[in-house]
């Protein structure tokens, strides 16, 4: 297998492993017992991981990801504001 074979393989594992546990995450957020400021941290934790999986894309995590755990946590906790 030649190099560039193995650096999209694994640029591809990366990428399932981010969208599993951005899954796992949210819908740990929807239904488990948890506290604003819980669901909050368990978002900082998912973006910490993402930055690491990725480094330097902290901006598209707050363009993809960002929203989505802002729409679900207004759907549980009712704010209407969150700090990004």
């Amino acid at each position: 297998m030649r190099m560039e074979e193995k650096e999209i393989r694994e640029e591809n594992r990366k990428i399932r492993f981010l969208r599993y546990l951005v899954d796992f995450s949210l819908q740990s957020i929807q239904q488990e017992v948890l506290s604003l400021a819980e669901a909050l941290k368990v978002v900082e934790d998912v973006k910490r991981a993402a930055c690491n999986l990725f480094p330097g894309k902290e901006e598209t995590f707050e363009l993809i990801y960002r929203p989505r755990f802002n729409r679900v946590i207004q759907e549980r906790f009712g704010v209407t504001s969150l700090i990004s």
